[in-house]
């Protein structure tokens, strides 16, 4: 059986077994006027005044935006959302774009180009987050779990924010969008360690899917109720990267809402466990490296049992990547098991250590090999990982080398974690 998985820009044709089952959620159809969608949303806001009455000539405005490793369709939604700022008579040099980086690394001017086109790069003034740089931080009262709380300083000097990005599921957040927007996305490195925190990652409803009940989400919805003036333009997908939903206005309500269709269209359920299953990083930008690609073997480990084998194909065009510790945590480790005994000792505090932490527990649940071009043999062993040389031969090879009464079950996620799998009964 013929398919192609999401992989890079151009995917990946695989040879699977005849049998295996294709893990892909159901298509949604685009909404058939992109600009007009987003300016209808940005006119009747959810829970709150339309955008242009919440603004004026004298208004600082500051725009956060996602970064490269994110499919945000940009140059689709800042264009009409610029458009009706400047209506409404804000003036260019009130308005600032700032691309919420977290804890990654800083984008090239060719790819700040390429994220926002040259139209806007080149006619408003375009920053880039610094989770690192003290003076571009303020403190604001510690979390009801006593964590600390440091934003970038103009989500509290402008008198709107607002925060764009898109909605899917989400491996410890739930789903993304929303108050991620702020924490991680704009916050001080010590307040995203500890939302990612070792007993933040392993509480049991820090999950795909999950937002009430989960810590990491709560306290990003606490922190980002800290900002005082906010507005949320937030998207939903399909696999082509149309845009099927626009959620715009209260925060909290207008993310319930794309949560909830998201939910709808992109989370599904098998009847029972695989011993293979096949996915990837959902393709171009999400592959871009190893370090994302985690997100990808968390969907998979969802599905698979126990001793069971998950095949990661992802290209990585930017490597493991350069910034971070991620590849020097495991490489120190040197075994996942190892890995969380060094999480678990008091004190241990290091920047990664969160994506460590759950590629660790998905390793003592199952075998995972990764196919990438991009990548060396070596810099996969030394992610704690198998390299797998043809993604296709290797699962052929397994099939026919099973000896059992029942052939393997193997299934491959054609569109990575955009098709979120769980095993009946849904436990969320």
């Amino acid at each position: 059986m013929r398919v192609r998985i999401a992989y890079g820009k151009q995917g990946l044709d695989l040879n699977l077994p005849s049998g295996a089952d294709i893990i892909q959620s159901a298509h949604c159809p685009g909404v058939s006027d992109e600009a007009d969608a987003v300016r209808q949303a940005l006119r009747r806001p959810t829970l709150c005044p339309p955008l242009a009455d919440q603004v004026d000539e004298d208004s600082r405005v500051l725009i956060v935006h996602t970064d490269i490793t994110r499919p945000t369709p940009h140059k689709r939604m800042l264009p009409i959302l610029l458009a009706e700022l400047e209506a409404a008579g804000v003036l260019r040099d009130q308005i600032t774009l700032i691309n919420a980086l977290g804890t990654h690394r800083p984008q090239t001017e060719a790819e700040m180009i390429q994220l926002l086109g040259p139209e806007i790069h080149g006619s408003f003034r375009c920053l880039q987050h610094d989770a690192f740089n003290d003076a571009l931080l303020v403190s604001l009262p510690p979390t009801l779990r006593g964590n600390p709380v440091r934003l970038y300083h103009l989500l509290l000097e402008s008198d709107l924010c607002i925060l764009t990005g898109f909605i899917e599921p989400h491996f410890f957040a739930g789903f993304s969008g929303g108050p991620k927007g702020i924490l991680p996305s704009l916050a001080g490195f010590e307040s995203v360690l500890s939302n990612h925190g070792a007993d933040m990652i392993s509480h049991p409803h820090a999950a795909w899917g999950v937002l009430e009940g989960n810590p990491i989400w709560e306290e990003m919805r606490e922190v980002a109720l800290q900002v005082p003036h906010t507005f949320l333009l937030n998207v939903a997908m399909n696999r082509d990267k149309e845009i099927t939903g626009v959620f715009a206005g209260d925060l909290i309500a207008a993310h319930a809402t794309g949560c909830q269709f998201v939910r709808e269209t992109a989370m599904v359920s098998v009847p029972s466990p695989y011993d293979i299953v096949i996915t990837g990083n959902s393709g171009y930008p999400l592959d871009q490296n190893l370090y994302q690609c985690v997100k990808g073997m968390s969907a998979a480990s969802r599905i698979v049992r126990e001793g069971g084998t998950i095949v990661m194909a992802a290209e990585c065009a930017d490597g493991i990547p350069d910034h971070g510790r991620y590849a020097e945590l495991l490489r120190d480790a040197g075994s996942p098991r190892k890995a969380l005994e060094m999480l678990d000792q008091p004190g241990f505090s290091e920047h990664d250590q969160w994506q460590v932490q759950i590629q660790a527990q998905i390793q003592l649940k199952a075998d995972v090999f990764v196919y990438s071009h991009r990548l060396t043999d070596e810099q996969i062993s030394q992610a704690l990982l198998t390299p797998c040389a043809d993604v296709s031969a290797q699962v052929s090879r397994w099939v026919e080398a099973h000896a059992g009464p029942q052939p393997l079950k193997v299934c491959a996620m054609l569109d990575g974690p955009l098709t979120i799998a769980c095993v009946e009964p849904d436990p969320i």
